[in-house]
């Protein structure tokens, strides 16, 4: 049997660092590209290899991708630069699409056994109303909402174009929604929220849908791609649609409080966003409150994840667990 090595990307970030642990856990070797100098390389766990370096540096893609002679390569690419502006943006662009490319190149000079590539549901196209969202065979960037959207659909249709294109290449794409769960120390959107919401700081929400995957689950599921994903094939890796109102009950529960936050409809709060825009460029502060991110609430995030349930063996625990073990995470952080 051929050694086996899993080449991480994004390893310091919350999805990477959950992958890295799970395949220690598993015995597998493991060894992750970081930045230079990032304070969230302490996550890592310990028996993973680091290379410092940048997806856009050829002297550290090439310590990265080297290997003894006769070892099999699988490369996970969870590394992104995510922005909430809409706005094009040259840093954006350079990691999540020309990172991209560049991690396809080595490991068509490399010959890598598998790549499983990390996109977004925001690169697949949104749909009318509350219709199902599926998989999609062709990705359009000036056919999705918002600058990141628009590099990931970029970046995986490089990704799918190039499988078909070099026959030796075995790649599979996963499209997770948010992402939420404990251990998230950069304090991402979920987690913000909960931070917000259970120390009183917010006392209104906006009409809209949450969906977001447990980064434990999504790990699972990513692993598990590694084997089991066909090639060229995209798979959604979600949750249940979950209401503002649903989710102010959930956190209820899960941090016992009795908040009642008013909900404001989608028409309200675009009105309050441009109030809040022209203030900004008054005063030159980040509106609290922008179009973009009403947008992401009020947008259909009712994504089918049936395909990576049947092929991959995708697990989703229910989100009020999730939620729950988020909660005492903070509590113990000390954010809540």
């Amino acid at each position: 049997m051929n050694h086996r090595i899993y080449l991480l990307t994004g390893a310091a970030g919350l999805l990477g660092s959950n992958v890295s642990r799970q395949l220690i856990e598993q015995g597998e070797q493991v060894r992750a590209l970081v930045l230079k100098g990032d304070p969230a390389m302490k996550y890592i766990p310990e028996e993973v290899e680091i290379i410092e370096g940048d997806l856009l540096d050829s002297v550290s893609m090439e310590r990265f991708f080297t290997v003894s002679e006769g070892t099999e390569i699988i490369v996970i690419h969870c590394a992104s630069m995510v922005t909430l502006n809409p706005k094009p943006n040259p840093k954006v662009y350079a990691v999540n699409v020309e990172g991209t490319q560049n991690i396809i190149t080595m490991c068509l000079k490399y010959k890598v056994k598998k790549l499983v590539y990390i996109s977004s549901t925001g690169a697949i196209p949104e749909k009318p109303g509350n219709q199902l969202i599926k998989e999609v065979k062709y990705f359009e960037p000036e056919v999705v909402t918002g600058y990141y959207s628009v590099t990931k659909a970029e970046a995986t249709q490089l990704v799918l174009d190039a499988v078909k294109k070099y026959p030796q290449l075995d790649a599979s794409v996963i499209h997770p929604s948010g992402i939420c769960g404990p251990n998230d120390y950069a304090y991402g959107p979920v987690s913000s929220f909960l931070i917000q919401y259970a120390n009183g700081e917010m006392n209104t929400g906006i009409e809209g849908t949450f969906n977001s995957v447990d980064v434990r689950d999504l790990a699972e599921g990513v692993i598990a791609c590694c084997d089991k994903g066909g090639r060229g094939e995209c798979y959604i890796m979600a949750n249940e649609l979950v209401s503002m109102k649903e989710m102010f009950d959930i956190v209820n529960h899960a941090a016992g409080l009795t908040y009642k936050p008013k909900v404001l409809s989608v028409g309200v709060a675009k009105i309050l966003a441009k109030i809040m825009a022209v203030i900004s460029r008054i005063n030159g502060k980040p509106a609290l409150l922008t179009e973009f991110a009403i947008y992401n609430l009020s947008r259909n995030n009712n994504f089918s994840y049936e395909k990576a349930v049947k092929e991959l063996g995708y697990q989703v625990r229910p989100f009020q667990e999730t939620i729950a073990d988020e909660v005492k995470w903070l509590k113990e952080e000390g954010k809540i």
